[in-house]
């Protein structure tokens, strides 16, 4: 029997909402892109991060759309969030919680450097190479800088015991202040919450 729990809930409001933007626009939408269409069949199959490909599918879109404005490449943007997903899986962290300290921190720029040092996507600081024995990592390099934000992040949420504000304020150096974390919270609910 069908159950109607808060996934199914979702699933089907969803659909919905599709099949709602779609009516609405007949006629005056262009037909999608070759490109993206088989850019995302291609990463919604190869993402590991997901319990199933309909969650790929709708997380992907969804943060497709949100992040186009911002990453232009529609390659880029879909190996990126699939990057994302994938470290803050691993990190046990939300997705969109790191999409937020990206877009906070370095608005997608992976070649960001701030004026004491910090670099990539997530604004690492170079002093983590040494401390992990590390030296040669590549802090610019998506996947490096992935790893390291992620895993900071998720361990500073765990010492602060879950307070989210504090562990941000710890990520960002501002241990103490709420500007940082307020920031990243209205990246969050502004640009990356899913609705």
């Amino acid at each position: 029997m069908f159950q109607l729990d808060l996934k199914n809930v979702l699933r089907l409001a969803i659909c919905f909402f599709c099949l709602f933007i779609q009516s609405s626009f007949a006629g005056r939408q262009q037909p999608a892109d070759p490109e993206i269409r088989s850019l995302l069949k291609e990463t919604v199959s190869n993402a590991s991060s997901f319990y199933d490909k309909y969650d790929a599918e709708v997380w992907l879109v969804d943060m497709n759309s949100r992040l186009s404005r911002f990453v232009k490449a529609p390659d880029k943007r879909l190996a990126m969030l699939k990057m994302v997903h994938q470290e803050a899986t691993r990190a046990g962290l939300k997705p969109e919680l790191v999409l937020s300290v990206i877009h906070v921190e370095s608005l997608f720029n992976r070649f960001a450097v701030s004026s004491v040092g910090a670099q990539g996507i997530m604004q690492v600081m170079p002093f983590w190479k040494n401390e992990i024995g590390r030296p040669q990592d590549n802090l610019i390099d998506l996947a490096t800088n992935l790893r390291y934000g992620c895993t900071i992040l998720s361990h500073y949420i765990k010492k602060e015991k879950g307070d989210l504000v504090r562990a941000l304020a710890r990520y960002n150096g501002s241990l103490g202040k709420t500007w940082y974390p307020r920031k990243v919270m209205l990246a969050m609910y502004k640009y990356w919450y899913p609705q």
